[in-house]
């Protein structure tokens, strides 16, 4: 794996995003991992790892998460600055055709763009979110998403990661840690914060609303796999099912039982669902 930047042009000038690569530079068929609204791309190295045997993986952080810049317009974070962003990346990727895992805001940005005209996503990963998300669910994330804590060691860095992500599911002791590591930001001297511009909250906070995307996703035509954790309040059972009944042919729907919001692709049988898709479908 390697880490390397991109400069990306939004409404107020130019910002530098960062992602990791893994895998072939070479090899043709390439995939996206895109993370949920506050994670970053190191959520999917366990993925990535796996991945990258049969094909290119690019994990990007998006703009204000991670090693990307923060943005100094908070109200530029939303859809339009991440989709142009992974416009960019896909110019840079140099691929004609792509593969696309996104897990919730990742979800969200891989529907969007694969229901673009000529869009060049192949096959899509929606984890664990759809066309509608109900309000309750995003209240939820709203009660923790921003807030700028700060604490006093690691230990208590992943502690406060267990509780908020307890949803997803029953992860090892290791994987927690990887998350932690991986979350965290050096600030005040000897502090740490999670790695996230605090102002992503001000746009998210500003639209919680039951979400309604059903006629995005009656355009697609892409192949479809969509995945959930059994217990997830943000993507609803019966939002699945019609997600099936409505997507492109072939859409299917995999449950993980004892898990909320969201999968991790980080237990050996989730990472195999997405192998099978991607390489056996």
């Amino acid at each position: 794996m390697h880490e390397a930047r991109l400069k990306c042009l939004g409404p107020h000038g130019f910002h530098s995003i960062r992602y990791c690569e893994w895998g072939d530079a070479a090899d043709p068929h390439v995939v996206f991992c895109v993370h949920g609204l506050t994670r970053n791309a190191h959520d999917f190295d366990v993925l990535a790892e796996r991945l990258s045997t049969r094909c290119r993986v690019i994990c990007p952080d998006i703009a204000g998460r991670g090693g990307s810049d923060w943005l100094p317009e908070k109200s530029d974070y939303g859809y339009p600055l991440y989709l142009a962003d992974m416009a960019a990346l896909f110019a840079r990727s140099g691929a004609e055709r792509i593969d696309w895992v996104g897990t919730s805001m990742g979800g969200l940005i891989g529907m969007l763009l694969a229901a673009l005209p000529d869009a060049p996503v192949r096959r899509l990963v929606v984890n664990d979110v759809g066309p509608f998300i109900p309000r309750s669910a995003l209240e939820r994330i709203a009660a923790y998403v921003g807030r700028d804590q700060r604490f006093v060691n690691m230990a208590e860095l992943e502690a406060y990661l267990r509780r908020v992500h307890e949803p997803f599911g029953p992860l090892t002791d290791a994987q927690w840690t990887h998350l932690a590591t991986h979350s965290a930001r050096p600030v005040d001297g000897d502090r740490l914060a999670l790695a996230y511009d605090p102002g992503i909250a001000e746009a998210f906070r500003g639209a919680i609303q039951d979400v309604d995307l059903w006629s995005l996703w009656d355009q697609l035509r892409c192949q479809v796999l969509v995945t959930r954790g059994k217990d997830s309040d943000l993507l609803l059972p019966d939002t699945a099912a019609d997600m099936v009944r409505r997507g492109p042919p072939g859409t299917r729907v995999v449950e993980f039982p004892g898990v909320g919001h969201a999968p991790t692709f980080m237990a050996d049988d989730q990472i195999r669902v997405i192998e099978e898709f991607l390489f056996d479908s």
